[in-house]
């Protein structure tokens, strides 16, 4: 039978040291308390104000799934994966964790990333897809549609509680830098890990002084809002990112600008201003709403720290984690690493 979205199966209670308990009931687990809501164990403690911000506004970006599962938007997704963390639907590599192996989404959203990056491998493992907003109940109901066994739990990724060593490989796709602290997210993430076992994260990377002075400026103006109200209000910096994508230009940088970290060189309008102004997305095969998405995942949330390389090559050596994969884009920084 198909599995529903409420439907959680026995060996994710297991991982969780309990019985598939009713609705409603109050659990401790860890020493963490939780209470079964309309099927899925969610955290029954507050998070920070900062935290529980964040948590509405991509409880409500996950909401609106028309704005991110047309095919283009799918395509797009999964080229961008791939390109960074290579094909792991079919890459031997993930064979030496063994059947059934435990892959934890850490802040899954509505696990769009880990469905178009593992894709039918998702069947021979074992997903536990955690987030602290009600995205997972998005993320459980494409996971039944699909008729793949999985298990959800809405908590804080700092404070998962399963047992040490418990998991095989973590999956963080832009969601440390998320959280009050992209380093202690980390690090709380780590233990978890199997020595042997993998983890796999995307963060932001520092930019050049006018696009991170833009970012924190559009990101202060739109905090205190509604989600729906900011949503509205990013609408205009997207059609303007359409329109300079539409134009097609070209523009050449005579010389390096070092002042404002602007390299010489051609470049399209669109993307010289994407990557040294402000952040609007632009793809011709993108509607509207699925480019004001993107934008709106960048801008909106309150916790979007940025980190350079170095910081994040020193905080996986304090963990024992070996970098296997890094790639560093203008965008952000992936890395996948082995706990020793």
């Amino acid at each position: 039978m198909t599995a529903t979205w409420h439907q959680l199966p026995g060996w994710f209670w297991e991982l969780l040291e309990t019985r598939g308990p009713a609705e409603g009931a109050e659990l401790s687990v860890r020493g963490q308390k939780l209470v079964v809501q309309q099927g899925l164990p969610r955290s029954a403690t507050l998070v920070s104000a900062r935290q529980q911000q964040t948590s509405d506004t991509f409880g409500f970006k996950w909401a609106l799934r028309d704005t991110f599962e047309g095919p283009a938007a799918r395509a797009r997704m999964r080229e961008w994966l791939v390109e960074r963390y290579g094909a792991l639907e079919t890459d031997p590599w993930l064979d030496e964790h063994g059947p059934g192996a435990v892959l934890v989404d850490a802040g899954c959203g509505a696990a769009l990333s880990a469905l178009e990056l593992f894709g039918a491998r998702l069947k021979r493992l074992r997903y536990v897809g955690v987030d602290v907003s009600t995205a997972v109940e998005v993320a459980s109901a494409r996971f039944a549609e699909r008729g793949i066994p999985a298990g959800f739990i809405q908590v804080d990724l700092n404070a998962i509680p399963l047992a040490p060593q418990s998991v095989d490989l973590i999956f963080s796709e832009g969601v440390l830098h998320h959280t009050d602290s992209t380093e202690k997210a980390l690090a709380a993430l780590v233990p978890l890990l199997k020595k042997g076992g993998r983890i796999m994260f995307y963060v932001y990377k520092k930019k050049g002084p006018i696009r991170e002075f833009t970012d924190d400026h559009v990101r202060q103006k739109l905090q205190g809002l509604p989600p729906e109200k900011a949503w509205e209000l990013m609408m205009p910096l997207t059609k303007l990112g359409k329109v300079l994508g539409d134009l097609d230009l070209e523009l050449d940088v005579p010389e390096d600008i070092e002042l404002l970290q602007i390299p010489r060189g051609k470049i399209n309008l669109q993307r010289f201003f994407y990557w040294h102004v402000f952040k609007a997305f632009y793809r011709p095969d993108h509607t509207l709403e699925e480019l004001n998405h993107i934008n709106f995942d960048w801008y909106a949330p309150m916790n979007a720290h940025r980190q350079t390389p170095e910081e994040v090559r020193a905080w996986c050596k304090a963990l024992s984690l070996s970098i296997e994969r890094e790639i560093i884009q203008e965008a952000g920084i992936t890395v996948i690493a082995k706990r020793s």
